[in-house]
């Protein structure tokens, strides 16, 4: 779990993700000549902070986004939220101004709700403020902030050491809007004609889907996928014999959002661990559905 600790610990929200877009970049020159087959990696301005790994000959494109949820610091004391994360007062937020490191504690009005933070001093306006990253792992769990998504991230990077045909794609802003997926998109079809997508992301412990029975394929949420590419996946899945879990939803949504309002005719499915704590400093995901989410992507990425 190493590289998952590294991941968790570097701060990238939604609007700045170059720090952990570099890691992932240097990750790749210095692992990629020991997985079993080289991706084409394609990085460049009009992708903004986003990445693509393409491998070989590809059919399906899986799609992790790296930017996670937090706050801005707004005027005084102030903050707002990047995304949507639980706050609760004495949450302990880190960050970096012009004036120094930052390890303040957040505070909620108990009156009106609004959020700040404690510190010594102001933190200059605009600074990102992030979850201090206590990262704990025990024989069955792995315990953080920011498992939604580096978590995802963790999978798709794992997937590279044995992935012959696929392109990898690691976008942007998806816990605050999204926006990316939708050029990333039309530039994978447009160049590749690749048109299947898998949601390599993180989803909730809920009363229907739980810890430690493998990843959850997702039937629906806020929005819903095309019927007979599911039916695929679940047979593929079945198969295997992979230990997962089905899930039905009517809230939540993903990067899928963008390829489902595309020109362009994309099938996509979710497929990700379930976590307890969703959005909070104390993630909680099991490693048998780590393990799940891994294996089946794999069998996905041959079979489709």
């Amino acid at each position: 779990m190493q590289l998952l600790h590294q991941l968790c610990r570097i701060a990238a929200p939604s609007g700045n993700e170059a720090q952990l877009t570099q890691f992932v970049l240097d990750y790749v020159r210095r692992h990629q000549a020991s997985w079993q087959h080289q991706p084409r990696v394609v990085a460049h301005e009009n992708l903004q902070d986003c990445l693509l790994l393409v491998f070989g000959e590809p059919r399906t494109a899986v799609f992790a986004h790296l930017d996670s949820i937090g706050f801005t610091v707004r005027y005084g004391r102030q903050l707002v939220r990047i995304g949507g994360p639980q706050a609760e007062a004495g949450y302990r937020l880190v960050g970096k101004d012009s004036q120094g490191e930052i390890d303040c504690t957040l505070t909620v009005d108990e009156e009106t709700g609004e959020l700040g933070y404690a510190f010594p001093r102001e933190i200059d306006r605009g600074t990102e403020l992030t979850f201090y990253c206590d990262f704990r792992e025990t024989e069955n769990t792995v315990q953080s902030c920011y498992l939604d998504n580096r978590l995802g991230v963790w999978n798709a990077l794992r997937l590279c050491e044995t992935l012959e045909h696929g392109i990898i794609a690691f976008s942007c802003w998806e816990e605050h809007g999204g926006g990316s997926v939708a050029y990333l998109a039309k530039y994978i079809y447009d160049t590749y004609g690749v048109r299947q997508a898998l949601i390599s992301d993180i989803t909730w412990v809920t009363e229907g889907v739980h810890a430690g029975q493998g990843c959850a394929i997702s039937l629906r949420d806020s929005l819903i996928p095309r019927r007979s590419y599911v039916n695929r996946i679940r047979a593929i899945a079945a198969a295997s014999g992979v230990p997962h879990q089905l899930e039905v939803e009517g809230s939540g949504g993903s990067d899928a959002k963008e390829l489902q309002h595309a020109a362009a005719p994309w099938d996509w499915c979710f497929i990700g661990a379930p976590e307890d704590h969703v959005h909070s400093p104390d993630e909680l995901v099991h490693k048998r559905d780590i393990d799940s989410m891994l294996v089946l992507y794999q069998v996905l990425m041959r079979e489709l």
